[in-house]
């Protein structure tokens, strides 16, 4: 099946919430070489790009969608852009929802952009991810 414009509006809630630790947030500084010491200590901040990971959870649910028939190895993720309501702190408890917001065909090529938003558990907005993904349906 391929995607079309019926597909807009659909979402993904990831499987379970993700409980941020200080020991995460240390280790994805880390990873990506920033030693920025608000991402250190007993009240860490998490770096912005964090929230890919954390929202990457969501986005399992929409590639795992059978109706979609999207293979990760036709897939390019293009552009992203987070905005945020406040920081990613230790101690958050985040839940994750990815909502596809506009479908594309350019040939065998489908454009699908999606929102992922993080909110707590208690529903206190976070950030928004907004991201592109490139499927190519084009035989191999």
């Amino acid at each position: 099946m391929t995607i079309d414009a019926t597909m807009v509006g659909r979402s993904y809630a990831a499987a379970e919430s993700y409980q941020v630790g200080r020991e995460k947030i240390r280790e994805f500084a880390d990873a990506i070489g920033d030693r920025n010491p608000a991402y250190r200590g007993d009240d860490a901040i998490a770096p912005p790009t964090f929230a890919f990971m954390v929202g990457s959870r969501a986005l399992e649910e929409l590639l795992n969608d059978e109706e979609l028939g999207l293979r990760l190895d036709r897939i390019v993720h293009g552009a992203q852009k987070f905005s945020y309501t406040r920081p990613i702190k230790a101690g958050d408890t985040i839940s994750a929802t990815a909502t596809i917001t506009t479908v594309r065909k350019a040939g065998p090529v489908e454009v699908i952009m999606y929102e992922t938003t993080l909110t707590t558990v208690d529903g206190e907005p976070i950030a928004t991810a907004t991201s592109t993904l490139s499927h190519n349906r084009a035989d191999a």
